[in-house]
């Protein structure tokens, strides 16, 4: 098994729909105001937050979280905020849990698995990404998963990276992949719940 280079993803994204919409360049920069970086790098892709289907878990409508039986009702959706210059983002508030939904649509081969994991910008500044596979076979929008561990409310900001995507190749194709076991987070195209 080996990590996949720029040169790979780029092609895999052209050819093959690896990733949709797709950035071959990591981009640091929009209308001449920084970013935190998207699009590919040296051995992974950096993905951003989609600005829909955001959600923070609030103990003011739901009183215990049950992943076998989940109650969308334990969830609000924060408003989306404007900063000085323009960017938007979520306030995500002190020691708080969140989910959101990348831009990016993944399609992925039956010799190759990924993880989704923490961007150091948001690290130092106590967000964590929950380290997130994306299994050979797969297809869809990622759910990401993040929690706030600071005393402070963090900005989490949307249409920039909030997570970097390693991808890892096999010698061989498994014999059953997600698709062909009917995952069933495939082709989830939102923001998507836990389920049973």
């Amino acid at each position: 098994m080996t990590i996949k280079s720029d040169l790979w993803i780029r092609e895999m994204a052209e050819k093959f729909g690896l990733i949709e919409p797709f950035s071959p360049e990591q981009i640091r920069q929009v209308d001449q105001k920084r970013i935190i970086s998207k699009g590919c790098s040296s051995y992974g892709y950096d993905i951003q937050l989609a600005d829909d289907g955001f959600r923070v878990f609030s103990p003011v409508r739901g009183f215990e979280i049950d992943p076998k039986n989940f109650d969308e009702s334990s969830l609000i959706e924060p408003p989306i905020r404007v900063a000085e210059d323009g960017s938007r983002y979520y306030l995500l508030p002190p020691h708080s849990y969140g989910l959101g939904v990348s831009v990016e649509t993944f399609n992925m081969p039956n010799d190759v698995t990924a993880i989704a994991v923490g961007k150091s910008t948001y690290a130092r500044a106590g967000l964590l990404v929950n380290t997130t596979p994306l299994e050979a076979g797969w297809k869809g929008r990622l759910v990401i998963e993040i929690a706030n561990l600071a005393n402070l409310p963090l900005r989490v900001y949307v249409n920039e990276g909030i997570a970097q995507v390693i991808f890892f190749q096999s010698d061989q194709i498994c014999n059953v992949s997600y698709a062909d076991r009917n995952g069933k987070y495939q082709n989830q195209s939102g923001l998507t719940f836990a389920k049973v």
